[in-house]
């Protein structure tokens, strides 16, 4: 990815996009996710094509009124941090900049790679995930 599509792409999440940490299934600890939302399909098709992800559509419940709208998903572990570490530098909204750091300096530490944990490594992914959404 070239540093202008870095810069593009954290102007477009700094506006439209969101940095979370979600769960796939009940049950399941949270890993991070990045979303966007938009009417222009072309530009998530873009965004998509640089970075992966799904996009999905959202129910328009007033066609005659509003414009049909996309979210497009990235989840795959790689690609989240892959791109977190390529927009870091660009992204200008505090709590955004600050979420996306945070999940760069820890998810690794506090996720093992076999996604199984003792009980005092889930007491930090846990305290890792508090802190977050205090962010």
């Amino acid at each position: 990815m070239e540093c202008w599509e870095s810069a593009y792409i954290a102007g477009i999440i700094d506006g439209e996009g969101s940095i979370s940490l979600t769960r796939m299934h009940e049950g399941e600890h949270r890993r991070p996710c990045i979303s966007i939302a938009s009417t222009d399909l072309e530009l998530l098709e873009y965004i998509q094509a640089l970075t992966g992800g799904k996009i999905n559509n959202k129910k328009n419940y007033r066609p005659e009124k509003h414009k049909n709208s996309y979210t497009l998903n990235i989840k795959k572990k790689e690609s989240v941090l892959f791109l977190l570490k390529n927009i870091k530098p660009y992204l200008r909204v505090n709590k955004k900049r600050n979420r996306c750091q945070w999940i760069i300096e820890n998810y690794e530490k506090v996720t093992p790679r076999n996604g199984k944990y003792n009980s005092q490594s889930l007491e930090q992914k846990l305290a890792f995930e508090e802190a977050f959404f205090l962010i």
